[in-house]
């Protein structure tokens, strides 16, 4: 384990300290990281949510302190996402059946990545459509969080600015609070059958909570998030490549 330690540290915390700049967790990054080196696939999901709980909890007190952190906004996410979560945390997915899902998730991560330009559009701004938006997209991501490991913010965030729920700063607080509190959930659902890991969680947690708190100290980069995101997202097009391969022997 030592081995890979030394590739996933500086990885990790190079993560970490991007993402939490633009509030994020980086448990898509993390976890196709991870599937990379071979762990076992009951493993990822709850070093993912680990690792994401670490990472937002210090970026959502940081918006929090700046006021960018809206109730309004994240109350009706968390109503749909977190029982949801718990579900998907519960579940004890066949191997074959959690790479299919992590397949299809990283994906749709890379489709965000590469070809989504983030528009904006003109949609009706009633306290109903927030609503209806909200639950719909909180129960998926959640569900998704618990499962898989991936906090879903890399998708929420642009959702909000798209449908003009919230500023980019709003957006960014939000997410990062959805994360934390959905990997929370996941946590506690995959706690009483899945062992931790702690030979690699401690070093792990100790790299992206320092970085963590460094990126949303920051908030920005020299890159814009996009062209950052871009350059990861080739670890995520690497981790689908491996998934395939695994698939396709199986």
């Amino acid at each position: 384990m030592a081995t890979e330690l030394i590739i996933l540290i500086p990885a990790f915390a190079l993560i970490a300290f991007v993402y939490s700049s633009v509030g994020l967790g980086g448990g898509s990054s993390y976890t196709a990281i991870l599937t990379i080196v071979g762990l076992s696939y009951i493993m990822i999901p709850t070093i993912s949510l680990t690792l994401n709980i670490i990472v937002t909890a210090g970026a959502t007190v940081q918006f929090l302190r700046h006021g960018h952190l809206k109730a309004r906004i994240l109350i009706p996410l968390l109503m749909a996402s977190i029982p949801a979560a718990w579900i998907g945390g519960r579940l004890h997915l066949p191997e074959m059946t959690f790479q299919i899902l992590l397949l299809i998730t990283l994906t749709a991560v890379a489709i965000r990545i590469y070809f989504w330009s983030d528009p904006v559009f003109d949609v009706p701004q009633t306290a109903g459509f927030r609503w209806s938006v909200s639950l719909v997209i909180g129960a998926i991501l959640g569900f998704i969080a618990g499962a898989v490991g991936i906090g879903g913010g890399i998708y929420l965030v642009p959702v909000l600015i798209m449908v003009r729920i919230g500023s980019t700063r709003e957006a960014a607080a939000t997410g990062a609070a959805f994360i934390l509190f959905n990997s929370l959930t996941g946590i506690a659902a995959r706690a009483s059958w899945s062992d931790v890991p702690w030979d690699l969680l401690i070093p792990l947690g100790i790299t992206v909570a320092i970085a963590g708190l460094a990126g949303s100290h920051f908030g920005s980069t020299k890159w814009s998030s996009r062209r950052i995101q871009r350059v990861l997202g080739m670890v995520i097009l690497v981790a689908i490549g491996l998934l395939l391969h695994r698939l396709l022997l199986a």
